[in-house]
């Protein structure tokens, strides 16, 4: 009975999740995520790059979730500018609730001096939302033997919902230190599948870092640096915070931060808002990263979850050589690598 009323109890969460304000997808290994931390990040490096980011979260609950983005950026450097396509992929749940979304991005590279620089952005999107109402399982068929194949309730008449939307970001950096922001949900959409009024409230992020070199050469590769980074989301009367950082020397790099704001805001008297200490490994060769990394649930779920896994894939390619040796355009430090 047990493992039904888990699936009853994610069904539920999933499916009220059209009627009530939802959460954005996140990945751990935000820093190698960068199209999707921040819209600002698109075309951060001297040429081109493609991402793959996968997560999959709670793969102990029946209909757990799993985030899959694929992006792509570009950095022109006679206009100054950089271009990003941002595909995002959300399932959750039994009844299979799915979220498509694809996004264009744009940004500009101001100099402001030789040390830093500023990188506003803009990021259109378009997202798709279903749910297969056939799969979830209600209160009422649940016996001792399993479920019944009917439910007495009323059904709906689920259809897919899209909804265009639109953020704007900006970020300032130099070749040690970078900190940004966006604003996403500006146009507050609704979400709902049933025809009710469910805007996505807005959302605001906060996020920066520092890179602290132990070993610095005239060969980029035969680098040694600690970098040292946040990442704080605001949505609606939910906060959430990772707070860390990651040593890296060819080819090794690894991670460790804590996801959570237990002195700032607990949600329910009893509950402190802990959620996640996380720990990664990846190499670097060259233009190539991969990362993974295993979130360790340490909240009241901790026993029942088997935490969260993560995949990160960043390659760097047609990067401009005269670019990156004459260094006019500064380089963002994280999330880089």
């Amino acid at each position: 009975m047990k493992r039904y009323f888990t699936i009853l109890l994610i069904g539920i969460i999933c499916f009220c999740g059209t009627s009530s304000f939802a959460q954005d997808p996140q990945f751990s290994q935000f820093f190698v995520a960068p199209s999707y931390l921040n819209p600002s990040f698109a075309g951060s490096t001297d040429g081109s790059r493609a991402v793959m980011n996968y997560r999959n979260q709670w793969p102990a609950i029946p209909g757990a979730f799993v985030s899959t983005a694929l992006s792509a950026d570009h950095y022109f450097a006679s206009m100054k500018s950089g271009v990003g396509l941002l595909f995002l992929n959300d399932k959750a749940g039994t009844g299979r609730l799915r979220s498509t979304k694809i996004a264009g991005q744009y940004t500009y590279n101001i100099s402001i001096n030789r040390q830093w620089s500023i990188r506003p952005g803009l990021q259109f999107s378009f997202t798709q939302r279903s749910i297969d109402f056939d799969k979830l399982i209600f209160g009422d068929q649940l016996t001792f033997n399993g479920p019944l194949a009917t439910s007495n309730l009323e059904t709906y008449n689920v259809e897919k919902k899209g909804y265009i939307d639109f953020a704007t970001s900006a970020i300032v950096f130099s070749d040690k230190y970078w900190g940004g922001f966006v604003f996403d949900h500006i146009l507050e959409p609704n979400q709902s599948l049933i025809g009710s009024a469910s805007p996505i409230p807005m959302k605001l992020s906060i996020h920066g870092g520092v890179k602290l070199f132990l070993r610095k050469s005239a060969g980029l590769y035969e680098e040694e640096y600690i970098s040292l980074v946040f990442n704080y989301r605001h949505q609606n009367k939910y906060d959430q915070l990772d707070l860390g950082g990651y040593w890296f020397r060819k080819p090794i790099l690894l991670g460790i931060w804590y996801r959570g704001i237990p002195l700032q805001k607990n949600y329910k008297p009893g509950y402190l808002n802990h959620d996640a200490l996380v720990v990664m490994a990846g190499i670097k060769f060259k233009q190539f990263i991969a990362g993974y990394s295993y979130d360790l649930t340490i909240s009241r779920l901790f026993s029942n979850t088997d935490g969260a896994h993560e995949i990160s894939i960043i390659y760097e390619f047609n990067q401009d050589q005269h670019l990156q040796k004459k260094r006019k355009k500064v380089v963002v430090p994280c999330p880089k690598i």
